[in-house]
């Protein structure tokens, strides 16, 4: 008996050790386009001042326009050729939206925003704004300021993304 408790304490650490950050996203872009996902990161991470794409354990995400599923990507569709740069500050729960390069964000979408796939969907936060490709397509209509505060969250999140906070705003 006392063996099968310690070998289940043992089990419990091991899992415990090896357990991930799972974290929420929730874009609002122009035109009725938005975006929702999720990613996870080791727990060993969270204190770290920027997480990249090689530290993600599991990343997806899915596009809509008014509400309607429009395309998803996640790392299952990973390959050399694809757009992958993704920085984010556990700490504060924010995607930095500064870079030397003038790429912020590149999930699945380049800089022109016209390499996700055919079909397939993307995002991409730049100096030229924040907007989603779709089918090899930069969306220009989804297209909001670059500044505009990228954020994650504890729970999942709803395809309207209503209930968020609209940040930059005076209340």
């Amino acid at each position: 008996m006392i063996v099968r408790v310690l070998l289940a304490l043992a089990l419990s650490a091991i899992a415990s050790a090896s357990a991930g950050e799972t974290r929420f996203i929730c874009w609002r872009g122009a035109g009725g386009y938005t975006m929702t996902g999720q990613f996870e990161y080791p727990d060993a991470l969270s204190g770290k001042p920027v997480i990249r794409e090689s530290d993600l354990v599991a990343f997806e995400i899915k596009g809509f326009l008014d509400g309607a599923p429009i395309g998803e990507w996640s790392l299952d569709h990973l390959g050399p050729e694809t757009s992958w740069f993704l920085r984010y500050d556990p700490v504060r729960h924010v995607f930095p939206l500064t870079d030397p390069s003038g790429l912020y964000q590149m999930w699945n979408a380049n800089g022109f925003v016209d390499d996700c796939g055919t079909p397939g969907f993307g995002f991409n936060a730049g100096n030229g704004g924040q907007d989603i490709c779709l089918d090899d397509t930069f969306v220009t209509a989804s297209t909001i300021d670059p500044a505009t505060p990228l954020i994650s969250f504890a729970n999942p999140q709803p395809a309207d993304c209503i209930g968020q906070p609209l940040l930059g705003k005076a209340r």
